[in-house]
């Protein structure tokens, strides 16, 4: 049976956490959850560890400060390639992405290195966001198949399943950027390094608790990373 980490980095999610971790454990054999907590001043953290005194699959990994969604998943990771896990997923802690849809990934993983999660295949698959940022999603990321050539429907999305070995090949220590950004350097890296994307639609719903991350700073951050990693593959290619 293969060992698998759902990373779940969290800010402020007493709301959702609760009712979200035991859902993820009766998705498949052998799953385990890390929990990323960034201080939360709601407690979060607090109730987490009470799951984890209960539950050996429960994990918990609590930083001081709001350090980003990145550094969040990147803490996770390294967490992930010391214990030997098979597959690490990432996704959202306020149920924006479907617990259920676990062994659907699981089941892609077979075949490929990296399964992304996509709002944008077989159509436009989200519930409940305001059109202008459905716009924004959708424009960012044909911006980004044409800036880097990622062979992907949606590289911002970050309900997403790892082969272990990906992450091994990748410098984490490199990486840098949070937000979409960070969604779309780890993809891109991967298949860059040769790895074996695939997608599966997904229906996302925007939260119905608790208060969303989003930021103008996230944004710019993605549009600068694109440009970065644009001018990386022309040196390449020179």
């Amino acid at each position: 049976m293969p060992k698998i980490l759902v990373v779940i980095p969290t800010f402020n999610e007493a709301e959702n956490i609760l009712r979200l971790i035991p859902l993820v454990l009766k998705q498949a054999g052998g799953v385990e959850v890390l929990v990323v907590d960034d201080g939360s001043p709601d407690g979060t953290g607090n109730l987490v560890r009470s799951m984890a005194e209960a539950d050996p699959r429960v994990h918990l990994l609590e930083r001081s400060s709001k350090m980003g969604l990145g550094t969040a998943y990147v803490a996770g990771f390294k967490y992930a390639l010391a214990g030997s896990y098979d597959y690490v997923f990432e996704m959202d802690a306020d149920f924006s992405h479907n617990p259920r849809e676990i062994p659907v990934f699981l089941k892609s993983a077979r075949e490929v290195d990296l399964v992304v999660g996509s709002r944008y295949t077989n159509g436009v698959r989200v519930l409940n966001w305001p059109m202008q940022r459905l716009l924004l999603s959708w424009t960012a990321n044909i911006w980004t198949r044409f800036m880097t050539g990622l062979p992907l429907n949606d590289a911002t999305g970050g309900f997403k399943c790892y082969r272990i070995a990906v992450l091994r090949g990748i410098d984490l220590d490199s990486i840098r950027s949070n937000g979409y950004a960070f969604q779309i350097e780890m993809s891109y890296k991967a298949w860059r390094k040769g790895f074996r994307l695939g997608e599966v639609p997904i229906v996302f719903a925007d939260r119905n608790a608790g208060t969303s991350k989003m930021s103008k700073h996230i944004v710019y951050e993605a549009f600068f990373m694109l440009w970065k990693l644009r001018f990386r593959s022309m040196l390449n290619r020179l």
